[in-house]
Order: structure tokens, then C-alpha cells, then sequence
């Protein structure tokens, strides 16, 4: 059977791409409809009013005291201040500096990606919402330098994602790790759609839209981007050499082709060198490989077709705020659903009092055209400029003497109805019970302890956890997405890459540079080919919000500690971790001063400075020369001296002995002459 052509490819991908689409859409229209308007019931002012319940109170008064706004923007900051970072962890436990490296390489491409707006822009889509996305992609790390080929990886923000990204049905998991295709959509208009791809919608055919989606409006064109995650199976042939060492070479490398793209049959080029140095197949090993391939398509077909994009994983992160399947349906929800009901309620109540007060606010007059005649103006201009006094006509009675009437009678303002009153504070209720009320905490008392300041403060916070959670668990995938992308892009042998660490330190690191090891070995430092990390997304205050709170333990802590070493090394830490401006620079000094003492782990560049600081600090070998040759002589000198007291010793003794003899001196006194001399000649002794 013959292979189909590229047009025949791309058309049946083309084909099933739309047809599988219109599924998930169909299938997911319901729900991502609902999160589309929770997102502007909490956001858009007028929202609250939208459907039903603004055309039944038509030219009526309608406010919004939005309430809802305020529970998602109280969560939005939780999260702001408790950033959640990524870290890699060695998978066998033990310490890898690799793992160390690659962390601080994701905080480099966060800080230059701006991922932050992507990240906020997340969280608050799922908070708000239920669903929120951003992703990862590979671009050139120098633009607009021609010669640079190389590529760092770029995080940027998803808008409405609700409504623009679409996993296969299949995908169960809540990250989408399991999926097998995404599609993202991007809403263009018809000219700048026409002008990039060349492409009229007008010619597309008229049953795209058939499967409920419609890919082209008057206003709005649609472009879908398609990853699809492609695996196969590959067979590894494994070499041994006389040493017993292996290496896996895939089966594929190890084939020859002739002009016309036939496989040569024999051994290739490449396993006759391998058997000529003492290499020899030893096994074989069946493996399966993950890449994900990239489409660009439209209602009319594949724009283009983008190959294999770097890493194994669909570059595409999701969080939902909360998220369920129920009958075999995955549906989500956020902050705000729960809460419209009673949100609506209030503003009609409100609404509706605000209306009772406004149509009679004062009791009015009820009066015979006869008694206001010629005052009318005035009567009617009284609210506005407050006249001091008001006139009526009087009535003239039969025998002509004018007699004055009083009003007919009073308007009565309307009575609130009782319903109305239970009715706010219900409301009032339900609210706090669904949104949470933050009151308890934003108004501590003045006799309120610590302790149950932070046990109100757990209670609000627990009210974000699950979102909280849901985030570190997308912020994890994003780092396993990042990693397999790292081992495509991080491959090129001698390659200077910025990192950055804990303390927004920035340094720069080698790929793949020779190393000797403890054993005496050349290895590769930084091969990210061998790069196999745990992802821990790690909930934790902000960087400000934890520099405060270590300045605070550590000045406590120097006032617990006696040891004056450990005094200076908290004091430096301190210092590491103020706040303020023009602090860059002492935050610098304190930092070196720590490394010195071996507190803080050096970065590369410290490591580099460190060593060739010990280099010019060494003293010069011949000065040392000179200097043990001088003590030797010294020394030397000193044995001489203490030689020639011992033999003065001596002769001292032999003269007391005869002395003894001939004289009769007492041998006490020669003994202790000899002593005296032998201490002296022992002090001379070096």
C-alpha cells in the first residue's frame, strides 16, 4: 500500500483535529460557559444583573455592592503573599548538584519570562473562574543576534482559558500529565488572519461549523494550536567492550541507506568501526519515547505543520480551583458560583429599599387645584430651592369673609415590608458563610492574644488551601515540563547560562564542562541528558514576607547565644536579609563574608573567585626556601651552644672530683656544682 503524500497527511490530520475538537467542545460547553460568567459576575461591573434578573427589574434602580469581588481579591493576595517555588530533588536521595543547578536555571527563565503575570493571571482565572492555564515555550535567546542558535525557555500567560484550552476527553488526571492532545485557540480578526496566513475564511467550506463550533464569525477568526504526543517504540542495541563497559545505541543510528533512501543490508559503517576497537553487541532493549508534536491549524486547514518542539510533555500547564468528575463529566468551579445567588439577592433587596425610599421620602400634601391656583411653581420648585414658607388660596365663605382650609389629606411614604428586612439579613449571612468572612481577622481586638490571632488567621486561611494546593500541584507539572524541555535545548557542549538563587543572587554556569573527580575520573558537569529530578512545588511566603520574618528570628535568637562566632554569623545573616534602599551592595559584602566562613554554599562565580584568592594568597616558594633554611641554621647554631655548655659541664665535674680528692671538699657540694651545670646546658639544649 502506498504511503499518502504530505497534502493527504496533513488533511487527515486536519480532519480528525476538527472532528475531536467538536467533541470536547460539546462535551465541556456547559461548564467552561458557567466559569466564563462567574469570571465577569465578580469582575464586571453591570455582570451582576445580566439575564433574567435585569430584564424583570427593567428602569428600575439596580446597584451592585459586590461582595464577591472582594472574597476572590482576599485570596489573590493569600496567594501573592505565599509565592510557590519549585524544587528539584535528586530521585535516589543523594546530594546532586545538578539538582541545584537546574533550580537555579528556572528561577533565570522566570525572572526573564516575566512568569509572574503568567502565574497571577493563573491563579486568579481558576480562582475566579475554576480554570486557568499558562504556558512553556522555546525561543531564541538572542533574537536579533543571527549567530545565536541558542534557546531558553519562555513561560507566558494563557487568557481566558476557559474558553481556549481544550485536553482530549481521555485526559483524567488533574494536571493533564496523562493527556494525549491539547488544543489552545487564539481569536484573531478576519483581516489581521488574513494578512499573516495568506488565507481567506470566505473559501473555507460551509460545514466546518457543523459540529457546533463556529471557527469563523463576522468578527472573529479563530487559530488553533495542536500538540499531540506522539510514542514510539525504539529498540536499543548494547555494546560491551573488553573492560566490560556499555553503551546503548539506537537501532536506527545503526543503519545504512543507499542514494535512493533504501536500507543497505549488513553490518553499518558505524558498528564495523565499534567491532574494530573491541566493542561487541551484547543484548538488545526495547524502550518507549514520549515527543510532542506541534500543528497550527484553522477551520481551513493545517497553516502549518511545526515538527517536534522540544521536550516529551504537551507544553500547556492547567490549575482549576475546584474540579470533580461527575458522570463521567469533569466539571469545575471556583471562588464565586456558590455565592451568586446570594450576591444577586442582596443587590435586589438593596435595590428595591433603595427604590421604597426614593418615591416618597417626604409626606406630601393632597390640595384642590383652587387652592394652588397661581402657586403652582412654587409648590413644585419647594424641594429644590426650600422656599421658607408655602401659600394657598383661601376659600371664601358665604358671607365673603375668606376662610382657610387645611390639605385634604397626606401621601404616606410606602412601609417596608418585614419580608424585605429578614431577607438582608439572611443574605448578609449566607454571603459570610459561602465567601468567607475576613472580619474576625482584619479587626483584631485590643485584648486579643497572639495565639488566637493566629488561630483566626489559620481559620481564614484555610478557606484558600484548596486553591493553594491545586496551584503548587500545576506549578509541579510546570516543572516537569520545564525539565524535559531543559534536556533538548541545554546540549551544547562549553555554553554559558545565567542562574539565579535563593537570595536573587545571579551567576553563570558551563554546560556539559570536564571535570575530575574524587576518584580521578573526567566526568561532565551540568549534562542535563542525565538530568532525572522530583518536581516539589513548595507553598511558602513571599521572598519579602520571609526575609521579614528571618530578620526577626535571627535578632532574637543573638540576644539566646553566648559564642561570639555564632553572634557574628547571625548578625550577617540579618544583614543578608534587610530590606531597603541602597541595600544591594552591604547584602553583597555580608554574603562573601558568609561563604568565607563556610556558612553559605558559594555559587560558581564564588567558588572561581574564592580559589583564585587562595592562589595569590600562597606564599612564594622560595621565600619559603629561604625561610627553613635560615631556622635550620638557627637552630643549628643553638645545638652548638648547648654542646659546648655540656662539655664546660663536664669538666667542671671532673675538676670538682679532684678537688674532692686532694682537698677533701664533701661530694655534696661537687654533686650539686654538676647539677647546676647540666641544668644550664640543658637550657641551651634546642
Amino acid at each position: 500500500m502506498p504511503r499518502p503524500t504530505t497534502d493527504e497527511r496533513l488533511a487527515k490530520v486536519h480532519e480528525d483535529s476538527l472532528r475531536e475538537f467538536g467533541e470536547i467542545q460539546t462535551a465541556t460547553k456547559e461548564e467552561r460557559a458557567q466559569c466564563l460568567a462567574d469570571r465577569r459576575f465578580y469582575s464586571i461591573a453591570g455582570a451582576q444583573w445580566e439575564g433574567q434578573l435585569g430584564e424583570q427589574f427593567e428602569n428600575k434602580p439596580k446597584f451592585e455592592i459586590n461582595k464577591t469581588h472582594l472574597a476572590v481579591i482576599r485570596i489573590i493576595n493569600e496567594y501573592r503573599n505565599n509565592r510557590i517555588t519549585v524544587d528539584y530533588v535528586p530521585k535516589d536521595g543523594r546530594p546532586d548538584a545538578l539538582a541545584d543547578t537546574c533550580d537555579g536555571l528556572y528561577r533565570a527563565d522566570e525572572q526573564d519570562s516575566c512568569a509572574d503575570e503568567a502565574y497571577d493571571n493563573c491563579f486568579e482565572e481558576a480562582v475566579g473562574g475554576g480554570m486557568g492555564a499558562y504556558r512553556f515555550r522555546a525561543v531564541y535567546e538572542d533574537e536579533e543576534d543571527p549567530d545565536n542558535d541558542y534557546q531558553r525557555i519562555k513561560i507566558e500567560p494563557i487568557y481566558d482559558a476557559d474558553t481556549s484550552v481544550y485536553f482530549d476527553l481521555g485526559a483524567k488526571r488533574m494536571d493533564k500529565g496523562d493527556a494525549k492532545r491539547c488544543y489552545v485557540l487564539t481569536a484573531m480578526t478576519p483581516g489581521a488572519y488574513t494578512e499573516e496566513y495568506d488565507d481567506d475564511p470566505a473559501t473555507w467550506p460551509k460545514d466546518i461549523n457543523s459540529q457546533g463550533f463556529d471557527w469563523s464569525t463576522p468578527d472573529v477568526v479563530f487559530v488553533c494550536e495542536k500538540f499531540e504526543i506522539e510514542e514510539k517504540t525504539e529498540k536499543l542495541i548494547i555494546f560491551t567492550d573488553l573492560g566490560g563497559k556499555e553503551q546503548r545505541i539506537p537501532a536506527s543510528e545503526l543503519v545504512d541507506y543507499d542514494d535512493d533512501g533504501k536500507a543497505i543490508e549488513g553490518l553499518s559503517d558505524r558498528e564495523r568501526v565499534l567491532k574494530a576497537t573491541g566493542w561487541r553487541r551484547s543484548g538488545e532493549k526495547k524502550i518507549k519515547r514520549k515527543r510532542c508534536h506541534k500543528y497550527i491549524l484553522s477551520g481551513g486547514g493545517v497553516l502549518e505543520d511545526c515538527g517536534l518542539i522540544a521536550g516529551s510533555c504537551i507544553p500547556i500547564v492547567v490549575q482549576y480551583g475546584k474540579r470533580w468528575y461527575i458522570d463521567n463529566k469533569e466539571r469545575f468551579m471556583g471562588h464565586v458560583r456558590l455565592g451568586k445567588d446570594s450576591q444577586r439577592l442582596g443587590n435586589m433587596l438593596r435595590s428595591k429599599l433603595a427604590e421604597i425610599s426614593a418615591l416618597s421620602s417626604t409626606e406630601k400634601p393632597i390640595l384642590t387645584p383652587a387652592q394652588i391656583l397661581n402657586h403652582q411653581q412654587t409648590w413644585a420648585d419647594d424641594n429644590i430651592k426650600n422656599y421658607p414658607y408655602a401659600l394657598l388660596n383661601p376659600d371664601i365663605g358665604p358671607d365673603g369673609v375668606p376662610m382657610p382650609i387645611p390639605p385634604l389629606n397626606y401621601t404616606r411614604p410606602p412601609a417596608i415590608p418585614p419580608a424585605l428586612a429578614a431577607l438582608m439579613q439572611v443574605c448578609e449571612t449566607d454571603l459570610q458563610d459561602l465567601l468567607g468572612n475576613a472580619q474576625a481577622g482584619d479587626q483584631p481586638q485590643p485584648n486579643m492574644s497572639g495565639d488566637l490571632m493566629e488561630m483566626i488567621q489559620n481559620r481564614l486561611d484555610m478557606q484558600a488551601f484548596i486553591y493553594m494546593s491545586n496551584c503548587a500541584r500545576a506549578r509541579q507539572r510546570g516543572g516537569e515540563i520545564w525539565l524535559s524541555m531543559m534536556r533538548d535545548i541545554a546540549c551544547d557542549e562549553g555554553r554559558q547560562m545565567k542562574t539565579v538563587g535563593n537570595q536573587r543572587e545571579t551567576s553563570r554556569i558551563e554546560l556539559l564542562r570536564a571535570v575530575v573527580d574524587k576518584d580521578g575520573k573526567v566526568t561532565r558537569e551540568n549534562d542535563f541528558s542525565r538530568a532525572r529530578f522530583d518536581v516539589v512545588a513548595e507553598v511558602g511566603p513571599s521572598s519579602s514576607s520571609r526575609r521579614s520574618s528571618t530578620v526577626r528570628q535571627v535578632t532574637a535568637m543573638i540576644g539566646m547565644s553566648d559564642d561570639p562566632e555564632t553572634k557574628q554569623v547571625l548578625s550577617a545573616m540579618a544583614m543578608l536579609n534587610m530590606e531597603g534602599e541602597g541595600m544591594d551592595e552591604t547584602r553583597d559584602y555580608f554574603r562573601q563574608k558568609l561563604v568565607r566562613m563556610g556558612v553559605v554554599k558559594p555559587t560558581e562565580d564564588e567558588k572561581r573567585a574564592l580559589a583564585a584568592e587562595s592562589q595569590q594568597q600562597q606564599p612564594d616558594p622560595n621565600a619559603v626556601y629561604l625561610a627553613s633554611a635560615a631556622e635550620a641554621e638557627r637552630a643549628k647554631a643553638v645545638k652548638a651552644q648547648a654542646d659546648t655548655a655540656l662539655s664546660v659541664a663536664r669538666t667542671e665535674q671532673a675538676r670538682a672530683e679532684t678537688a674532692e680528692t686532694l682537698a677533701g671538699i664533701p661530694r655534696a657540694n661537687a654533686a650539686q656544682a654538676v647539677e647546676n651545670a647540666t641544668k644550664i646546658a640543658a637550657s641551651l639544649t634546642p
